[in-house]
């Protein structure tokens, strides 16, 4: 940002993925940090301003009495009535370890910090009344807000009504170091959290300062598990003390955490562009974080899991039709983390808690409550589910090395596969995971999924020794993708191509599921059935992607690059072409959406979809190198 043409401020929203250190990623905080710096040659008197709210931030510079930027957001519930407390705070630091060689693109500038103290000063904010377990408007109503930066002799704060703090700094450049009590309703006199730091005399050399946000709860999800229900802490709580103490660890693990979210970062830009070149990278970037935060780790570090929301929908845990489509981002970052992710549905209908015979699609209607199903009566895509757990389950085992993870849950897969071989071949009316477009009898796309389903069934027959299941699973298998050529493929269209329903010869729709089949190398789909598909999407192909299916006309992104990764690589990079094309026009303005209008890129009349972590999906070609 440019200030008055004589400081920028460079500012960095860095929240750090770390796929294999469970301990750091399951710190629930984010860094802010900022640095500031003379762009005229002549040094200048420099203020800076940041807070929360609970109900809306804000942040700025004071330099020649300007507050240069304001943006807002909401915090502590997403009832606005709710009575909010907080206090203010300094909790002496714990040296976090460093990495000598660490070189930060935050920090790459060679900023100096404002001299500090050996403490962290912070605002905790929080409802009055918690409502454990709950969520208003998909915002969570329990656990603590914590805003943060160093102490020092330099920095001034202030809690107060929103016009009276940000008054208070535009006048006068600095802080009461005042707290309010008078703790009240968000939207009443919107009690605000500032800090202000005074950097003095600020030259061409930057200044550093930086902040941590974050949400702390100690108390994670209520899970239906083998013991009935449970109350499933954060995974932090296992390493820290107190919520203090692991907001002390975060706030001084800068210098490590920013060197480790670039040697990540690099990595996957080098990988992305060495599949598909730069719009490949662009898209791998924007996905990687969106799709980590939907999922919060929990449990103990003996007993892990991963439970994920389904953002912006309905709010159900571990929806299997959400795992599935984000699943390559799993398989490319650290595969445990999917088997962290399939671990609470086998265990919830394993313990025999699920009535039905077929997969259940979550594990519970609203996050994070992920109390099971034990009436049955959860949205039902029976035939979707069960090829989403058969593929996923063996996509784990053969990444991972893990067969004893398949012997383990062989009755169960066993059960669910039964089910594909009543089902699969000819399906019913009913619906797949893209249930907006609501159900159809004998979906070409559905009964490919129950078939590969089936196939893989086959392959996890053959790793655990079941010699006989795995010969009847193949030949059935084999026999149903032949039959499904002859129901499903309309060969005498120009150019020929799989149908949305058998006998439909006037439709198509996007073969996503093909990519089980290769992600898994079953060889059960014919080469040909590839090439047909990789030959016919360019010819269909509009704006920004290829349409879902012929019965509305939007895009589903993160299937689509399912899609892509089975095609040729020409046409791979159109589709990926058309993505990133998206990402850099489109006219939507808020978390990155999976689904929007094939023509215009904007959202749907009915239905926004934002940042949900389906859009792991993206990383299809990654998962398979």
């Amino acid at each position: 940002m440019n200030v008055a043409n004589v400081v920028t401020m460079n500012i960095t929203f860095l929240s750090p993925v770390f796929p294999t250190d469970l301990k750091r990623q399951s710190l629930p905080f984010s860094y802010l940090d900022v640095v500031v710096a003379s762009t005229d040659g002549a040094t200048h008197d420099v203020q800076l301003y940041t807070d929360i709210t609970a109900g809306k931030t804000a942040s700025g510079i004071h330099c020649h009495r300007s507050l240069a930027d304001q943006t807002y957001s909401e915090w502590v519930s997403g009832d606005r009535t709710a009575i909010a407390e907080w206090q203010y705070g300094v909790e002496p630091t714990t040296a976090a370890p460093s990495t000598s060689a660490v070189t930060s693109r935050i920090r790459r500038a060679n900023p100096i910090k404002p001299a500090a103290s050996d403490g962290i000063a912070y605002h905790q904010i929080y409802r009055q009344t918690q409502l454990a377990f709950s969520e208003v408007l998909d915002q969570t109503e329990y656990g603590n807000i914590y805003y943060a930066t160093d102490d020092s002799a330099d920095l001034s704060f202030q809690s107060g009504a929103d016009v009276d703090v940000r008054a208070q700094f535009t006048t006068n450049g600095v802080l009461a170091n005042s707290n309010d009590t008078n703790y009240r309703a968000i939207n009443d006199d919107y009690p605000t959290f500032a800090f202000a730091v005074n950097l003095g005399d600020v030259g061409s050399t930057a200044v550093s300062t930086l902040f941590t946000v974050g949400l702390a709860q100690e108390q994670a999800v209520q899970f239906d598990g083998a013991q009935g229900d449970t109350i499933v802490p954060s995974l932090w709580t296992s390493y820290y003390a107190s919520d203090l103490a692991a907001l002390s660890f975060f706030h001084t693990d800068f210098e490590t955490a920013s060197g480790l979210a670039d040697t990540f970062d690099n990595k996957v830009a080098g990988d992305a562009n060495a599949a598909a070149g730069a719009d490949y990278v662009t898209i791998a970037s924007l996905a990687v974080r969106q799709a980590f935060a939907g999922t919060f780790l929990t449990g103990t570090p003996d007993t892990p899991y991963l439970f994920l929301k389904e953002i912006s929908s309905d709010g159900n845990v571990n929806t299997v039709d959400v795992i599935f489509p984000s699943h390559p981002i799993w398989l490319y970052t650290n595969p445990q983390l999917l088997k962290l992710l399939l671990d609470p549905l086998f265990i919830n209908q394993e313990s025999g808690q699920y009535p039905n015979m077929y997969s259940m699609h979550d594990v519970g209607a609203h996050y994070p409550n992920a109390t099971g199903h034990p009436d049955g009566m959860d949205e039902m895509q029976p035939l979707e589910e069960c090829g989403n757990m058969l593929i996923m389950t063996l996509a784990y085992a053969q990444r991972a090395n893990d067969d004893a993870y398949l012997t383990q849950h062989y009755k169960i897969l066993n059960q669910w596969t039964q089910y594909l071989i009543e089902e699969a071949l000819i399906p019913a009316n009913q619906i797949s995971t893209d249930d907006f477009a609501g159900a159809l009898a004998n979906q070409t796309n559905l009964a490919l999924k129950g078939i590969i389903g089936i196939g893989a069934m086959a392959q996890i027959a053959n790793i655990t020794g079941n010699d006989a299941d795995a010969a009847n699973y193949t030949n059935i298998a084999q026999d149903y993708i032949t039959q499904w050529q002859g129901f499903g493929i309309a060969y005498e269209a120009d150019p020929p191509h799989t149908t949305l329903a058998y006998g439909m010869n006037d439709t198509y729709g996007d073969l996503y599921n093909l990519y089980g089949d290769l992600e898994l190398g079953l060889g059960l789909v014919p080469q040909s059935v590839y090439e047909m598909q990789s030959n016919f999407y360019p010819t269909i192909n509009e704006r920004f992607g290829i349409v879902l299916d012929t019965r509305h006309d939007y895009v589903k992104n993160d299937e689509m690059l399912l899609a892509a990764a089975t095609c040729s690589k020409a046409t791979a990079n159109i589709l990926i072409g058309d993505v990133a094309t998206f990402i850099n026009e489109t006219p939507t303005n808020r978390p990155l959406t999976d689904l929007y209008i094939g023509m215009t890129g904007d959202y749907l009349p009915d239905i926004t979809f934002t940042a949900r972590p389906t859009v792991g999906g993206f990383f299809s070609l990654l998962a398979l190198s």
